[in-house]
């Protein structure tokens, strides 16, 4: 680490976004900003409020999303309460300055921007063993999956329908769509290798949204419907993908170091880090952490087995200087991108085959 302190002294750039996962990790224990912002520890704070006040309709944004209609989208009270957000902003324009815009977006329309995206992991919670839970990550795209109206659809980041194909998700195929009535929205990491869509969150499953509800509970509800489906784990014709949970684990420091021991069916991308009570929020949130593997003992200070998780790469000194020359300085909340892309999307970590200017990272 004084190695690559001493590299990282000699510059300094700013990024137009907080914490993006698209550019390399932002925190070293040596590095405090001299800027005048508010930490990520404060931004995870504020989210958690404004997730208590926040209404949003996420019946109707799930039923749009099932049935592809956008029609009356600004008249169900969304606009209103958008306007009413922005004057609140306005009256509290000191704090916006001291570091952090009042959320003001509605949800978005269409597809582009419907996941939740995390953030490098840069201020450790002191609360992260009791408050967080860990998943572990396979390489892989990540994709919002909608299954209605006999049919399931699978759409980038961006927002553009990338297959579509039956499946044994509520509302997946003709046989189970129960006249459009049944339909499921889920967050999931796709691996052209395994041909298998891993199951990150669950939005809306057999028509009831659960946007609205803690991590916790969207946990314990996506793996106890994903067991009751039968097949879903299977290739068939009727599910030409598979469909698998991704299992959670606290963050305790023995959850932590046995993870990181354990042998997965995948190739292991990263760690997600979420917030046991954090809502699903369309777009990038605090309340959600990335971390790389051989990261863990660097940022969380947790004593880490020697194995393939957890070499540091060769790119590692490269990556983390990168990280502190995007780190963000300014106070805005960053906005959504309209193509659903990461801002500096080219800093990530590299594939074999690419050098790190072409990588890009998914999560």
């Amino acid at each position: 680490m004084d190695d690559l302190t001493k590299a990282l002294s000699a510059s300094f750039a700013v990024s137009q976004e907080p914490n993006s996962t698209a550019a390399p990790h932002p925190r070293l224990a040596q590095y405090k900003s001299k800027y005048s912002i508010l930490e990520q520890s404060e931004r995870r704070r504020r989210f958690l409020d404004l997730q208590k006040t926040k209404r949003l309709n996420y019946v109707n944004h799930a039923r749009r999303l099932a049935d592809g209609d956008w029609t009356g989208a600004d008249s169900d009270g969304e606009e209103d309460m958008e306007k009413k957000e922005e004057g609140e902003v306005e009256r509290d324009a000191n704090t916006e300055e001291e570091g952090m815009e009042t959320e003001r977006r509605k949800l978005p329309k269409h597809y582009a921007n419907q996941l939740m995206l995390s953030e490098w992991l840069v201020d450790v919670p002191a609360e992260l063993d009791a408050d967080w839970l860990m998943v572990v990550c396979p390489v892989g795209k990540r994709s919002l999956i909608v299954a209605s109206k006999g049919s399931t659809a699978a759409y980038t980041k961006g927002g553009y329908c990338v297959n579509r194909f039956p499946s044994l998700l509520p509302g997946g195929n003709r046989h189970n769509s129960a006249m459009g009535k049944d339909y499921s929205i889920l967050d999931c990491i796709y691996s052209e290798v395994d041909r298998t869509f891993y199951i990150l969150d669950v939005m809306c499953w057999r028509g009831h949204p659960v946007y609205d509800c803690p991590t916790e509970f969207r946990f314990f509800w996506l793996h106890s419907k994903v067991q009751e489906a039968d097949g879903l784990s299977e290739i068939a014709k009727r599910n030409p993908f598979r469909f698998v949970s991704l299992q959670s684990t606290d963050c305790t420091a023995e959850s932590i170091q046995k993870a990181m021991a354990a042998e997965y069916s995948f190739s292991v991308d990263g760690l997600l880090f979420y917030h046991r009570q954090t809502h699903y929020t369309p777009g990038n949130t605090p309340l959600v952490g990335w971390l790389r593997p051989y990261m863990v003992t660097d940022i969380l200070g947790i004593e880490v087995p020697i194995g393939p998780l957890t070499t540091k790469p060769d790119y590692a000194s490269h990556q983390l200087q990168q990280i502190l020359e995007h780190k963000k300085t300014s106070s805005e909340v960053r906005p959504a991108d309209v193509s659903g892309r990461y801002e500096l999307e080219y800093l990530s970590t590299p594939s074999p085959d690419k050098p790190i200017r072409d990588a890009h990272m998914e999560n």
